[in-house]
């Protein structure tokens, strides 16, 4: 006889419906009736142990959870700061919200229980202040100079901003089968004073990954915890007014730490007259030529026509820069090649996180299971990240 599973079926209701998951899509993932599985909704009768575990994995919940009397607290929402018209928020952008605000939860609460000093910089500014002050703060206190950078930018960010105490997560997807809409959140940011930590959706390329960290990162220093999908400098096209001032506000901090004002003004105008020039200049910068020509059309130092005539040259370029790419994955994915597993694994934990959470483990002072829990993968693969951390 197969063993049932006695389950609270609020509590299995709650789990569907806070994943955003259909109760056709887990009736399949288990293989029955959409009828027979609303009966464990119900309470008229249980699922078994078996398919009680897989709804638990499908739904990105601990199997222990669905035995308690009554629905748990779960973590509070954060903040939204997208457009009023952005659509819902997918199954995906909820697992990875919570998946690291788990993650955040767990290591704040170990810093504030270690006696770890608070993080001077979490609220140190407000959107009172001037963005260009804000800016120039991150720089400061990052120690990142954008007209010297020693490796390419978007791994000095990620690597000073981790240095400094700031966890970096960054991903495109969940699994395989569950990919992460670029559309719907570029990035969110939790601005806890012992642990903050920042989300970038990786999907993009470098250049816009870039720009949402350096943004995310002016969220912390105003202390405004909150997700983002609207994260530009050009609005030329759109009114301001259906942005989030939180959101505006972000951006133009974005714009003077990655592109400060005496930089851009000494550009000169034989780059600002050139796009391929002007394309160098934006690589060396780590930003996109759109960036760079908003920058340049703010500061008055290009011309609205002439700002046109190089944003169209600008596009013809990047159009040229997708079809590579598309050109490049579909070849890897003929050859069935990318990236290693384990860095995705690593970046997408944090490598600050990973580390903490192994040396957590390896002194003995983390069970295991809890360790595995942490870090999506087992105890027996922890040398893989030890090798990538080297």
């Amino acid at each position: 006889m197969v063993e049932k599973a006695f389950i609270t079926s609020e509590i299995l209701k709650w789990a569907r419906e806070s994943a955003k998951i259909t109760v056709e899509d887990a009736a399949k993932k288990v293989s029955v009736s959409p009828e027979r599985y609303l009966t464990w909704e119900e309470g008229k009768d249980f699922p078994t142990i078996r398919q009680a575990k897989v709804l638990a994995k499908s739904f990105r919940r601990a199997f222990s959870l669905f035995f308690l009397p009554e629905v748990p607290k779960d973590f509070q929402p954060l903040q939204d700061y997208r457009r009023d018209d952005a659509k819902e928020l997918d199954t995906a952008s909820l697992f990875i919200i919570r998946d690291i605000q788990e993650k955040q939860g767990w290591i704040s609460e170990l810093f504030e229980e270690t006696g770890e000093t608070e993080l001077p910089f979490v609220g140190k500014f407000t959107m009172n202040d001037n963005p260009e002050d804000v800016a120039k703060d991150i720089l400061k206190t990052l120690n990142i100079n954008p007209s010297n950078y020693q490796k390419k930018p978007i791994y000095e960010w990620i690597e000073k901003t981790e240095k400094a105490g700031i966890f970096i997560s960054r991903t495109s997807n969940i699994h395989s089968r569950l990919t992460l809409d670029k559309d719907l959140i570029k990035g969110f940011a939790i601005a806890d004073k012992f642990a903050p930590f920042i989300f970038v959706n990786s999907k993009d390329w470098d250049a816009p990954q870039l720009f949402t960290l350096v943004h995310e990162l002016a969220h912390i220093w105003i202390a405004k915890s909150g997700i983002s999908n609207e994260i530009d400098i050009d609005f030329t096209d759109k009114p301001k007014s259906k942005f989030h001032p939180v959101e505006l506000f972000c951006n133009q901090v974005a714009a003077n730490a990655l592109m400060p004002r005496e930089i851009i003004a000494h550009l000169g105008a034989e780059t600002l007259e050139s796009h391929t020039r002007i394309f160098k200049q934006a690589k060396e910068l780590g930003i996109s030529s759109f960036a760079l020509l908003v920058r340049a059309l703010n500061l008055e130092l290009l011309t609205t026509s002439k700002y046109r005539e190089l944003k169209e040259h600008a596009q013809q370029e990047f159009e040229k820069f997708l079809e590579k790419e598309r050109i490049k994955n579909e070849k890897q994915k003929e050859r069935k090649s990318g990236p290693d597993t384990f860095l995705l694994r690593l970046n997408k934990n944090s490598r600050l996180f990973t580390r903490i959470v192994m040396d957590s483990f390896n002194n003995g002072s983390l069970p295991p299971s809890i360790a595995s829990n942490l870090l999506n993968t087992q105890i027996n693969k922890f040398s893989k990240f030890e090798k990538l951390l080297a």
